[in-house]
């Protein structure tokens, strides 16, 4: 089954075409383009018109372009516009005109994407879903992923994100959906806005693109929450409350951490419920029970989704976990790597904290009789002029109680590591890569190693210095 064909495009976006061509995909990088892709020459870091022969000489479809780029024929298989990325909205636009299911749109603080993962994994086992491989939340990504949506899908999970005002409603017009989750309102990106109580607004116009009768489901433990379920309601939404406070919806009762798992009990909508998800964190049982919320506005099994919810683990780079075998003889030697060197703020900083404090070493196997809890932590960005005070206020954690040493990465987290115990501090690095050089003396076998920070801190190049160490180990 196609998804675009030339004419089809063309009506959709206005532009001229040449040729009968047919899409069975959509692309914006060479790289990871498949023959058969309409490729989008969006003008970024580089002007895409620059890989439009490539694109062509690699099998695509056609190329969606607002000239024609040098070295490609005029009579190339081109869909020429006024404007790429306009282009590229008018198909999403489109696709989402001719879906006939429903549209969960989620944004947050913090969990946007896991809590996407999580929700394409439940509604998979029950309905044809369709969502984005990777965080494609921002002005090109959200129209991306509904440009990319097969006719046929049943449930489409659209992340929307923002980096300042005004950027999640336009996105949330475009998808327009049926059920619309905040997982949480934190600190993230509180430079571009006065307080948090103007990040929650901002997050709550993404029920300004509500269909009529749509759910808003809200994190209902926040100090914003009010700001949200009146946006909600405003927009003429049924609002479904989520979190651990007695008047939720949706409550979450007991949380257990058991080492690589969370099992959860928790109140549906008065009925007792069992959930596990394959990764440690309450944070992480917190946004399931806002997915099992979602699940009930959707009309879906829910028993289904709790069991579903087993399946589902955290990518890399946002808290997956693995086993590092330092020694190819003995399988025991070895140590365990958290990864979620993605993203960082003060809330899911302290999530992220609170799991490696739960984690368990193993003893007498390195040089170190007992296995430590160590955490190696890069500068939260965009935090505004607080965030001196926001990085110091990190020591004050109840799970630092439990963590053995702490290294610190970049100029903002100096400030948590001078308000550090002297005897937790580890190692300070201005620069990611001058850590990275020391990934040997950093770790020993029994260790769990939480790596966390911004992507901007480049914490991601101490993984892969700390994966370089050994190879992978088959739990034991």
């Amino acid at each position: 089954m196609s998804l675009w064909t030339a004419d089809e495009a063309a009506q959709a976006t206005g532009g001229q075409t040449s040729g009968d061509w047919q899409a069975s995909g959509v692309s914006i990088d060479t790289r990871t383009l498949q023959p058969g892709d309409l490729f989008v020459a969006l003008q970024a870091a580089r002007d895409g018109h620059d890989f439009v022969a490539q694109a062509l000489e690699k099998g695509a479809a056609a190329a969606l372009v607002s000239r024609v780029p040098d070295g490609v024929a005029p009579d190339a298989p081109l869909l020429i516009v006024d404007d790429v990325l306009r282009g590229l909205e008018a198909l999403g636009r489109a696709a989402r005109a001719r879906m006939q299911g429903k549209v969960v749109g989620v944004t947050g603080s913090v969990g946007k994407t896991s809590t996407k993962e999580m929700l394409r994994t439940v509604i998979g086992g029950q309905r044809k879903v369709h969502a984005a491989e990777a965080s494609y939340n921002n002005h090109w990504g959200v129209p991306l992923t509904l440009a990319r949506m097969p006719r046929d899908t049943e449930v489409a999970v659209i992340e929307i994100g923002m980096n300042h005002p005004g950027e999640i409603a336009p996105l949330s017009r475009l998808a327009r959906p049926h059920v619309a989750m905040i997982t949480t309102v934190g600190t993230a990106h509180l430079e571009a806005f006065d307080n948090i109580e103007g990040i929650a607004r901002e997050k709550a116009s993404i029920f300004s693109g509500l269909m009529p009768d749509g759910w808003a489901v809200v994190n209902g433990d926040l100090e914003t929450t009010p700001i949200l379920t009146a946006a909600a309601k405003d927009a003429g939404a049924k609002v479904l409350t989520f979190g651990e406070a007695p008047a939720n919806h949706h409550r979450l009762m007991k949380v257990d951490i058991i080492d690589q798992s969370t099992v959860a009990e928790a109140r549906i909508w008065r009925a007792a419920a069992l959930f596990r998800v394959s990764a440690a964190g309450r944070h992480y049982a917190l946004n399931a029970l806002g997915v099992l919320a979602v699940i009930q506005a959707l009309e879906l099994d829910r028993a289904l989704a709790c069991a579903d919810l087993a399946q589902w683990s955290p990518p890399a780079g946002r808290g997956m976990r693995e086993r590092l075998l330092l020694d190819p003889v003995d399988e025991h030697m070895a140590f365990e790597l958290i990864d979620d060197a993605f993203n960082a703020n003060p809330v899911s900083m302290a999530a992220s904290l609170e799991v490696i404090a739960a984690a368990k070493p193993r003893n007498n196997l390195g040089r170190h009789a007992r296995g430590r809890r160590i955490a190696i932590l890069g500068e939260m960005l965009e935090l505004g002029p607080d965030e001196i005070a926001l990085h110091a206020g990190l020591a004050d954690l109840p799970s630092m109680e439990n963590l053995d040493v702490v290294h610190c990465v970049g100029d903002r987290m100096k400030a948590l590591y001078e308000a550090l115990p002297p005897e937790k501090r580890g190692r300070y690095a201005k620069k990611a890569s001058d850590l990275a050089d020391k990934a040997p003396r950093l770790v020993d076998a029994g260790d769990v190693v939480l790596v966390k920070g911004s992507k901007g801190s480049k914490v991601s190049l101490v993984v892969d210095a700390l994966r370089k160490l050994g190879h992978p180990a088959a739990d034991g």
